[in-house]
């Protein structure tokens, strides 16, 4: 009786089968058909729950890399340096995976320490946080960060902050590119920042005060360059803003990868409101010329988020790209299309090494082309566009 409800509520008499209403079947999850990383994931990705997100997840990332027109944002929060997914980012931005990075200053920073070869450490164990205090170590979780590592970046830092002209404001992009090119000349391994400079990929830090780097380590530089009576360095968050939205205009197309949330995923996604918001302001626009606005996208075509945290508490890392939506981030019929975007709701330390690693084996070794608006030079002509006020 129940069934034949249920279909009656559907307007039918009949019983589906699945195949009848063209519904995708599950596979089992077969291991002697599995050989590589790609062929376990997309085993997963036709499955069910946590696993079918993982295969959604390296689906969409392929399926930006190979739209050229698709300018790829990535965005980091969460303490994946220290956790040793440093080397990540940085195939993602060697590979031409990405096109711009948007941090916390506390990833960057641990990620300048992997960057100069110092180590992190496990935690040990039997050992209680007042001990590491005294012994100078600093616990993310079960990782150590010992502070000699901190005073060591200082150096590098410093040594960037003082390429930077007092005599105008300056932005994180440009500080994170001065210590890339410290890299670029003194590192031989990789380095995420490193890998942003040779590859012209900006990286901005919208909380940029709140870490080691760009909070107390540009601070100190500030208290030093008072006492010598030299001219302090002034930063301004806006220029990154400006920068940021002036790139993301020049676009066909926006994708966006997501790791965790917070502030980096917000400020990247906020770009469409900023752009919709400015373009309805006609007392910006001069007659007769084309405002640098026009033609932005507008909203995101695609998306990959990986991060644990529910939607029902609210914050920016649960949220939902349909939520989103709502804002007018999301390009909603590209979303509920279903094939451009996908949420692994996962630990990341565990779902983003499957989703790059089945993703590169999918490109079978091949550098990224794309056809938009990015690199050195693009940066650099922006910022010359903002510092002329136009």
């Amino acid at each position: 009786m129940a069934n034949s409800k249920k279909s009656a509520k559907y307007g039918r008499e009949t019983k589906g089968t699945g195949f009848s209403d063209h519904l995708t079947p599950l596979e089992p999850l077969d291991p002697a058909k599995i050989t590589t990383v790609n062929d376990l994931v997309a085993a997963m990705g036709k499955t069910a729950f946590g696993a079918r997100t993982v295969g959604e997840a390296a689906d969409v990332l392929t399926r930006m890399a190979l739209d050229e027109d698709t300018f790829v944002v990535l965005t980091l929060s969460g303490a994946m340096t220290p956790a040793k997914m440093g080397l990540l980012v940085c195939e993602m931005i060697d590979r031409g995976l990405v096109q711009a990075v948007v941090s916390t200053g506390a990833l960057m920073s641990h990620g300048l320490v992997e960057g100069q070869g110092l180590p992190h450490f496990r935690a040990p164990l039997g050992w209680s946080d007042a001990d590491l205090l005294r012994c100078g170590y600093n616990r993310i979780y079960d990782v150590i960060e010992p502070e000699i590592n901190l005073d060591e970046i200082e150096k590098t830092v410093f040594g960037a902050l003082d390429t930077i002209d007092p005599s105008k404001p300056f932005s994180s992009w440009m500080l994170w590119d001065a210590i890339g090119a410290i890299l670029a000349e003194r590192v031989e391994g990789r380095a995420i920042l490193k890998s942003a400079c040779l590859k012209g990929v900006p990286v901005y830090t919208p909380a940029m005060s709140d870490s080691e780097v760009g909070g107390i380590d540009v601070y100190l530089h500030r208290l030093l360059r008072l006492k010598s009576g030299k001219p302090i360095l002034v930063n301004d968050s806006l220029l990154d803003l400006d920068h940021f939205t002036r790139l993301m205009a020049r676009q066909r197309k926006w994708g966006i990868f997501t790791i965790g949330g917070g502030a980096p995923r917000n400020w990247a996604q906020q770009v469409g409101p900023c752009i919709d918001l400015i373009s309805q302001r006609h007392d910006l626009h001069e007659d007769g010329r084309q405002a640098w606005w026009e033609g932005a996208p507008g909203k995101y075509s695609y998306g990959v988020r990986i991060c644990p945290d529910p939607p029902h508490f609210g914050h920016l890392s649960g949220c939902t790209y349909s939520e989103g939506g709502s804002w007018g981030k999301i390009d909603l019929e590209k979303l509920h299309e279903g094939s451009n975007f996908a949420e692994c709701l996962c630990d990341a330390t565990i779902a983003w090494p499957l989703v790059l690693l089945a993703t590169l084996e999918r490109l079978k070794g091949r550098q990224i082309k794309k056809r938009v608006f990015a690199g050195r030079e693009t940066v650099e002509e922006i910022q010359r566009t903002i510092d002329s006020g136009l």
